[in-house]
């Protein structure tokens, strides 16, 4: 009778054991997070960190190319920066430190260092330079720099200005000749490895900056999210929720400054007390041999990073491996189905979230094509609906009452999440204006406030929720947010350039949305191929840089003069549909080209690389 009464329950609700599952695990991560958060001294991650030292010092934590580093070597190491630091840099409880350093072991121990001392980490984007580094610098309020040593030559562009501000910098290097630097690692090397005192993170609390995470928004530059203590707890634990493991191997091949490497990556490995795998940098040829060299378990993955692997030549040993479970997010269905049928029933945990978001979801169901399912309990907690919104006025419709209109079961709406004591919104750090733009008031009764995610969804017959689109003036291209307004800035830059509209197009077989520009010339100015191809290169990484540009002698605003760029979406880069000029980033003969049907054909066929 029992198993004939669990069989017309699976029926009745198909989900239902899934689901229990989910909650019992969101229970206990509930239940340890107010446990923490309560706890006199303050109980932080680094402290979780430790008591995994003394519970399993010789376990491997970083694995990095052919070196292994335990967790008690880890320890130290992190012990040896702190104790440089404080006796070169200066710092103190509540100091701020700017991290420039690409995925390696010292990432991980310079921010365990700097947490042992009570000190908070910016962690800064390598790829970007010049006037947006100085910017994404100076709204974190840092002290210090720290760069790698191949990321010299960036600093030393912007060294003047950093000057200027009184900042040390130091470079993760034995010597430095140029003046305003100072090396680091001959310093690290002198060091004790002594532990250091909790009393000198004595005074930080839940609500300390622990860490900034720089995402990009309709502003233009890049925003330092502030992530509190509390708020680092809530990501490290949610790796957990999908089902993370102590015995578990990680493998990081997402930056280390993005949230995704850094909080779930990193911090969920610290909160398990697991292992992870650090790669410099996403590699489709090498993933599966890493997968199998180090006996990896889990991975991280952007929808991109997911194509790009059933992108790759088959081979026999595609199943060969220990991959049990994938967690991230943008993958679309298709690539899910192909990606389970060739690489075996590897459990994909997509999810949605935000850097500085107050909500997030998690497909614990395995709905292809879903981030997530309305969850009584979930949205009893962490309350949110999806709004009706206004795509030209680009705001969420209200009624004759002035507050905010549900959207019916099928429907697109705006996410929009409640901002309480429990979900609390960090901001911006020194950026009051933009933190304000994010919140939404008198949603659905007078004083309410919400956070306004900027992401559309919708929720089908089943419940589960689907990520439709982004508004404003961000979209996603090779796994990273692009700021329109912050390249616009870039490419009128030069002489030539009047004006230059940017927004993203998208193009078959592609993830997230390609930059295209429609840019006007300056009177009696011509287009210049190679001087603005070698301008973009200079200024913007790669992933920001406009595949495609089109010129017009005028560009289309609303009367409040915002440029209109719907239109041009739509009609994309089809050489046969638009009669103005048209070039496309060639990056073989390192110029712009004129886009031809040709050419047009071959970005469609496959044979073009963006």
């Amino acid at each position: 009778i029992a198993i004939l009464l669990l069989f017309a329950l699976r029926l009745r609700f198909p989900y239902f054991i899934a689901e229990a599952k989910y909650m019992c695990r969101i229970a206990r991560s509930i239940y340890r997070t107010t446990k923490y958060l309560k706890s006199k001294p303050f109980y932080s991650l680094v402290d979780r960190f430790l008591d995994s030292v003394q519970k399993n010092p010789h376990r491997a934590f970083i694995r990095f190319q052919d070196e292994t580093y335990s967790y008690a070597q880890s320890d130290k190491q992190s012990n040896k920066i702190a104790r440089s630091l404080l006796k070169h840099a200066d710092l103190h409880e509540g100091d701020t430190v700017a991290l420039l350093l690409g995925n390696e072991p010292m990432f991980l121990w310079i921010w365990l260092a700097l947490a042992k001392i009570g000190c908070s980490a910016a962690l800064l984007n390598h790829n970007i330079r010049s006037k947006s580094l100085v910017h994404c610098f100076t709204c974190c309020g840092a002290t210090v720099l720290i760069a790698g040593a191949e990321l010299q030559d960036s600093v030393e562009e912007v060294l003047p200005a950093l000057r200027e501000q009184g900042i040390s910098v130091y470079i993760l290097t034995d010597h430095v000749t140029a003046e305003g630097m100072e090396s680091l690692t001959d310093k690290i090397a002198q060091a004790s490895d002594e532990p250091i005192p909790a009393d000198l993170r004595a005074n930080i609390t839940f609500s300390s900056p622990a860490v900034y995470i720089y995402t990009s928004g309709t502003t233009g530059l890049p925003k330092a999210a502030v992530i509190a203590q509390r708020r680092l707890w809530a990501m490290s634990f949610f790796p957990s929720v999908c089902g993370l493991k102590s015995d578990d191997v990680v493998y990081i091949c997402l930056p280390l400054y993005h949230s995704a490497g850094f909080t779930l990556g990193f911090g969920g490995a610290i909160e398990r007390g697991a292992t992870v795998v650090v790669k410099s940098k996403f590699s489709s040829s090498q993933f599966w041999d890493d997968c199998r060299k180090y006996n990896v378990t889990v991975i991280q993955y952007i929808g991109e990073t997911m194509r790009y692997l059933c992108n790759t030549p088959k081979r026999v040993s595609d199943q060969v491996h220990n991959v049990r479970m994938a967690i991230g997010n943008g993958i679309r269905p298709e690539v899910w189905r192909t990606f389970i049928s060739r690489f075996g029933n590897v459990d994909i945990k997509e999810f949605y979230g935000s850097t500085e978001g107050t909500l997030g979801f998690l497909n614990y169901a395995g709905k292809i094509g879903a981030v997530g399912r309305v969850n009584y309990f979930h949205k009893k907690t962490y309350p949110y609906a999806l709004v009706k919104f206004d795509q030209e006025q680009e705001e969420p419709v209200r009624n004759a009452e002035g507050f905010c209109i549900e959207v019916v079961k099928g429907e697109t709406g705006l996410l929009v999440a409640k901002i309480t004591q429990k979900a609390q919104f960090g901001g911006y750090a020194r950026d009051p204006k933009q933190t304000e733009k994010k919140k939404l008031y008198n949603v659905f009764e007078k004083g309410d406030v919400y956070f306004n995610s900027g992401d559309l969804f919708r929720t089908d017959h089943e419940n589960f929720i689907y990520f439709q689109d982004r508004v404003g003036d961000t979209f996603r291209w090779k796994g990273e947010n692009v700021s329109t307004n912050e390249v616009s800035d870039i490419l009128t830059m030069p002489t030539s350039i009047e004006e230059a509209n940017v927004y993203g197009v998208t193009v078959q077989g592609y993830e997230g949305r390609t930059g295209m520009a429609t840019i006007t010339l300056k009177k009696d100015h011509q287009f210049e191929p190679d001087a603005i191809f070698s301008h973009v290169t200079t200024y913007l990484p790669s992933y920001a840089r406009p595949r495609f540009i089109r010129i017009q002698d005028c560009l289309a605003v609303t009367c409040t003069f915002k440029q209109l760029k719907g239109k041009l979406v739509e009609e994309g880069f089809n050489p046969a549909v638009i009669t103005d000029p048209l070039f496309v980033l060639h990056e073989t003969v390192k110029s712009y080209r004129p886009l031809t049907r040709d050419t047009y054909q071959s970005i469609l066929d496959g044979h073009f690389r963006l």
